[in-house]
């Protein structure tokens, strides 16, 4: 009998601790995609202005944070929402965030992207040559 207290107690332990590795694993955040100020001036607009500081734009308006939401080809995909926004593309609208505002398209011509592929969530955009956030080689878009 003592035994079978023994093993209970045991085993009840290792049932709670596992309990509390799974509840911390699925409590981790998936990483928040990177924050850039980008021109806001109208959808007319086509000065492709990024930065990841404050500013104004090449048309002298201030720049305003959004959040990024993919790159594709030579084309930055941003949440006009804010930088605080987690949402994704929406699924059924491409143009669309999943909050309902629109995507707001930046072109990367002669700017610098992380080179780690469409999986990576580092989603660094530089004026310069240099290193990612995940240590891979920043490549040139063309």
């Amino acid at each position: 009998m003592k035994k079978a207290t023994i093993l209970f107690i045991v085993t009840a332990f290792f049932m709670a601790a596992a309990g509390i590795v799974l509840a911390a694993e699925t409590a981790k955040e998936a990483p928040k995609s990177p924050a850039y100020y980008v021109c806001n001036c109208g959808p007319d607009c086509d000065c492709n202005s990024i930065s990841s500081k404050p500013g104004n734009c090449k048309c002298k308006k201030p720049m305003v944070q959004m959040h990024l939401l993919s790159i594709e080809g030579d084309k930055a995909l941003l949440c006009t929402c804010g930088a605080d926004c987690d949402c994704k593309i929406d699924p059924a609208d491409k143009t669309k965030c999943g909050c309902g505002k629109p995507v707001k398209t930046v072109g990367l011509k002669g700017k610098y992207v992380c080179s780690c592929g469409p999986d990576c969530a580092c989603g660094m955009i530089s004026d310069k040559p240099g290193k990612c956030g995940c240590g891979k080689k920043l490549k040139l878009v063309k």
